[in-house]
C-alpha cells in the first residue's frame, strides 16, 4: 500500500519507472518527495483529526458511502481519498443537479449582481450552487441561492471548522444550517495558495457544469474552467463590458469557442440540463400593433409620408399596389390611428415609437398620443411622485404644483 511504502520510504520500482519515464521527474525529485510525504505521514494523527472534527460537528465520507457523489470517480488518481461534511444537506443528493458559479474575488458590482440573480434562479429552478465561498461571485452565488432557500455547497481549501475569509462566519453558518461545507483537508488545516488551485477540480467535478460569471485574464476561476473542460463537463461563461479587465477572462473563453455565453439563468439550465426536459424558452420580440396587419397594409403605411402630405395616387405607386387597393388600406390606416389628412394629402400621425398591442379582431384601436409629441423621441420616465401617487391611487398633482395633497 502508499502508506506502508511511504513509512518505510521504500517506492516499488515500477512506480519509480513511471514517474522518471512518464511524468520526466528524476530519481532526485521522487526522493524528494517521497522524504516530504513522510515527515507529513509522521506528523498525523487521524485519530485526532476524526475527534475534532466530531467535535466542530463534521462528519468524514469515503468513496463506497451513502452520500459519496459517484461522479468524483472521474478525477481518477486525482479522486479526493474522504471529504470532510459540515452542514445538513446530503452531498450527493444535492450534487445531483449542481452547477458551479466562479469567479473573480474582486468582482465588480456587475459581476456581484449576475452571481447573485444566477444563483437565485438556479436555486428556484430546483438547481444547487457550487462554489467556493470567497469574496465577490462565489459569496454572492451562495446568497443567492440561500434567498431562493437552495442548498449550496462550499469547497473550501481549508478544514471545515475554519472560516475563510473569517468575515463570512454569518454566511457559512446559513449555509451549513441550509446547505454544506467540503473540504478534502482535515479540521485545523489553514487555507495556502496550492490548496486553492487543488480544491478547483472538486468544484468543477461535483457539479454538472461551471459557469465563469466573471474573471480577469489571471483568475482562478479559469483554472476551475480548465478542470471542467478536461472532465468534459459544460461550460458557460458571462459576457460582460469589453472596457472592464476583470471579464477578459470570460471574454477569452468565448472567443476560443471554449465555453459557451451564457446570459440568464434559464440559459444555463439549458447548457448542463437534460436534453428535451430543461430547455430554455426562446425569447420573443414585443408583439405591437403593427404586427396585424397584413403584408399589403404595412406596405402602404410604409409609403405615407411622414411630414408632407401624399395623395392616394402617389402613394399607390410608391406601395406598388393599385389605386383602389391603396384608397381601402388609407381608409383603415386612418381608422386605425396611424395616418391622417393634411392639406397636402396623407401623411403619418405623430405618435410614440411603440405601438400598443393589437386586440385580436380586424379592428385596431387608435394609441392615445399627444398630438404635438415627436415621433422620434422615446416616451418619458414617469417620476418617483407620479409612481407613489398611482401605486397608491391618489390624484396626480398638475404640473408645476408641489405635489402635496391639498387640505
Amino acid at each position: 500500500m502508499a502508506v506502508d511504502a511511504i513509512r518505510a520510504r521504500s517506492l516499488p520500482p515500477e512506480f519509480i519507472e513511471q514517474e522518471t519515464t512518464q511524468r520526466d521527474r528524476s530519481r532526485g525529485q521522487v526522493t524528494a518527495r517521497l522524504n516530504a510525504w513522510h515527515a507529513r505521514l509522521a506528523a498525523s494523527n487521524p485519530a485526532a483529526d476524526l475527534e475534532n472534527g466530531e467535535r466542530s460537528g463534521a462528519r468524514l465520507i469515503i468513496p463506497g458511502d451513502a452520500e459519496w457523489p459517484t461522479q468524483l470517480d472521474q478525477l481518477g488518481q486525482s479522486r479526493p481519498l474522504g471529504l470532510w461534511l459540515h452542514g445538513s444537506a446530503d452531498l450527493r443528493f444535492s450534487c445531483l443537479k449542481s452547477v458551479a458559479l466562479v469567479g473573480a474575488r474582486s468582482a465588480t458590482a456587475y459581476g456581484t449582481h449576475i452571481a447573485a440573480e444566477f444563483g437565485v434562479g438556479l436555486g428556484e429552478s430546483g438547481w444547487t450552487v457550487v462554489s467556493g465561498g470567497a469574496f465577490g461571485v462565489d459569496s454572492a452565488a451562495h446568497r443567492g441561492a440561500l434567498a431562493a432557500g437552495s442548498p449550496t455547497v462550499v469547497v473550501l481549501a481549508c478544514g471545515v471548522d475554519v472560516c475563510y475569509p473569517s468575515s463570512h462566519d454569518t454566511l457559512f453558518a446559513k449555509i451549513r444550517g441550509q446547505g454544506v461545507i467540503v473540504s478534502e483537508c482535515p479540521p485545523g488545516v489553514h487555507p495556502t495558495r496550492a490548496r486553492f488551485l487543488i480544491r478547483n477540480r472538486l468544484i468543477a467535478a461535483l457539479s454538472r457544469g461551471t459557469v465563469v460569471v466573471e474573471a480577469a485574464l489571471r483568475s482562478g476561476a479559469l483554472n476551475t474552467a480548465t478542470h471542467a473542460l478536461a472532465l468534459n463537463r459544460h461550460l458557460g461563461a458571462v459576457p460582460g463590458p469589453v472596457t472592464s479587465r476583470m471579464s477578459d477572462g470570460c471574454h477569452r473563453l468565448l472567443r476560443e469557442r471554449k465555453a459557451v455565453c451564457v446570459t440568464s439563468p434559464e440559459e444555463v439550465v439549458d447548457l448542463v440540463g437534460v436534453m428535451g426536459d430543461d430547455l430554455v424558452s426562446q425569447s420573443r420580440t414585443p408583439a405591437v400593433a403593427r404586427d396585424k396587419l397584413n403584408e399589403v397594409t404595412k406596405r402602404v403605411l410604409d409609403a405615407v409620408p411622414t411630414r408632407k402630405g401624399a395623395g392616394p395616387a402617389s402613394i399607390a405607386v410608391a406601395a406598388g399596389v393599385n389605386l383602389s387597393t391603396a384608397l381601402s388600406a388609407l381608409g383603415g390606416l386612418a381608422a386605425a390611428g396611424y395616418i391622417e389628412r393634411s392639406a397636402d394629402g396623407w401623411r403619418l400621425r405623430k405618435q410614440t415609437t411603440s405601438y400598443r398591442k393589437a386586440p385580436d379582431s380586424a379592428a385596431l384601436e387608435p394609441p392615445l398620443i399627444d398630438a404635438d409629441a415627436d415621433p422620434l423621441q422615446d416616451p418619458p420616465f414617469p417620476d418617483e411622485d407620479d409612481l407613489v401617487h398611482r401605486e397608491h391611487n391618489l390624484p396626480i398633482p398638475d404640473e408645476g404644483s408641489s405635489g402635496s395633497p391639498t387640505t
